[in-house]
């Protein structure tokens, strides 16, 4: 349902925003170029996670057994309801905490608000639905910062913690693991439905499930030594973290598009042409660093760079221990966890195998 106003008139989130959820975040090329002249991180010891590799989070070392991981992430509306918008980017950005095989203990609310355009109760909506979220995390959002903005945003800094030896980045993949992705695809293609009108209850009621499961399993996930690597699939698209976990580790990633799991209605929506720009920009940015299959359809190279807000894991592990560990990512409440490829000696690209459906 869409949040009323004290006038009973509905109202829109989405139609506040210029974009939605990850699909906001700047392209990989516009990120890497912006960042190419930032100075590196070297004379700080103890910082273990910097900007040198495209990771989720910072770390910074206390102590032989103490780290201390920082994060922020924050967007644009991705659905009308306030309390799922709240819900939605606060789990997405608890997410970075999780894929870097941490724990997190208080966040920070991030928020701009066009307070002459949204009513109060929509407002407190949002910073309700990312305390829940918080709480559902075991921890208290204990401050934040907040401006009048010409467009919504929200989001959380978030504080975890770790074991040093159970930090996992996304660049410590070996030659010879396979690749676990722990959520569905297709979030992007249902925000396209959204504005266009098209998504359904039951549709709706599946994009935010999975948009509000918390990635702890990551957490779980780091102290298996048969977990090398780890990321969260957002904004980017399924092949653009998959390449940042290529080129960090210096390796090829082969993924077999036959095997990527997919939200219900993600393949019947991205043929109708429900695509969003953003995974046109993801493609403009990177696609020189993919390799598909000859014949694929355009519609599934769109797919497999579909922006995912609070997507899933990409998990690089050992290739023995890929059904055991898939086996036990399921049982903790993501059913659609799949191995979608592997990782070997090779220039770092991504090379697609096989098609969708």
């Amino acid at each position: 349902m869409m949040p009323v106003t004290d006038n009973t008139q509905p109202i829109r989130l989405t139609s506040f925003a210029h974009g939605g959820g990850c699909g906001c975040k700047l392209s990989p090329g516009v990120l890497q170029s912006l960042l190419a002249e930032m100075p590196k991180a070297h004379p700080y010891a103890n910082l273990l996670v910097g900007t040198e590799t495209s990771d989720d989070a910072a770390v910074w070392q206390l102590n032989e057994t103490m780290a201390v991981i920082a994060t922020t992430d924050f967007f644009m509306p991705v659905v009308d309801d306030p309390r799922d918008f709240g819900r939605i980017a606060a789990t997405n950005a608890i997410s970075d905490v999780y894929a870097m095989g941490g724990t997190p203990i208080f966040a920070l609310a991030i928020l701009g608000m066009p307070l002459d355009k949204l009513p109060v109760e929509a407002v407190r909506g949002i910073l309700a639905g990312g305390a829940e979220a918080c709480a559902g995390a075991g921890i208290p959002v204990a401050g934040g910062h907040s401006i009048d903005a010409p467009e919504p945003i929200y989001g959380l800094a978030v504080i975890g913690i770790a074991d040093p030896k159970q930090i996992r980045r996304n660049a410590d993949a070996k030659a010879g693991d396979a690749l676990i992705l722990t959520k569905g695809i297709g979030i992007g293609v249902y925000s396209a439905a959204i504005k266009k009108g098209a998504l359904d209850s039951a549709a709706y009621a599946e994009m935010v499930a999975s948009t509000t499961l918390l990635n702890r399993i990551g957490a779980e996930l780091a102290k298996d030594s048969a977990v090398h690597a780890i990321t969260d699939v957002t904004g980017f698209g399924l092949m653009g973290h998959a390449l940042e976990m290529a080129r960090g580790s210096g390796l090829s990633v082969e993924i077999d598009a036959s095997a990527v799991p997919f939200l219900s209605r993600a393949v019947e929506w991205a043929q109708g042409g429900f695509i969003t720009g953003a995974s046109k920009r993801n493609w403009a940015s990177y696609g020189e660093h993919i390799r598909l299959p000859a014949g694929l359809p355009q519609w599934q190279a769109d797919l497999l760079t579909d922006p995912q807000t609070s997507g899933g894991l990409l998990v690089s592990c050992k290739a023995a221990d890929a059904a055991r560990l898939c086996e036990q990512i399921r049982a903790a409440g993501y059913p659609l966890a799949s191995v979608v490829g592997r990782l070997e000696a090779g220039a770092p690209e991504v090379r697609v195998i096989g098609q969708i459906g």
